[in-house]
């Protein structure tokens, strides 16, 4: 039953890794862009830079959550680990999102600082 919670699990993850980076990566262009004061190319590269460094991050978490499994052995066990360790992935994605936000917002204000004196 390990295997088949391992395929349920990872094509979780995977959806939901996929689908939260790429709203990352489109809604915050603006942001980067607003930080490196309209350089397209230079936002660009960081946009994609940021992308890969969150699905490495996020694809290597969830191996790492795979190797702490017990031994499942029914269907509730099936279900239980699921949504725990999917649980356990959406929790550390919000808290990488919040955690670069608050990082933009201080880049944000020291810019705002460094220009208007």
């Amino acid at each position: 039953m390990n295997t088949l919670a391992y395929i349920i699990y990872l094509l979780i993850t995977y959806l939901i890794t996929v689908r939260v980076g790429l709203l990352f990566f489109r809604n915050g262009r603006i942001f980067i862009m607003e930080l490196v004061h309209q350089d397209v190319s230079l936002t660009d590269a960081i946009n994609r830079i940021l992308l890969v460094g969150y699905y490495l991050v996020n694809l290597g978490y969830a191996a790492l959550m795979i190797s702490t499994w017990d031994t499942i052995l029914t269907w509730t066990d099936l279900l239980v680990s699921i949504t725990v360790m999917t649980g356990k992935i959406v929790t550390t994605l919000a808290v990488m999102h919040y955690i670069n936000m608050l990082v933009i917002y201080f880049i944000g204000k020291r810019n705002q600082s460094i220009l208007h004196p």
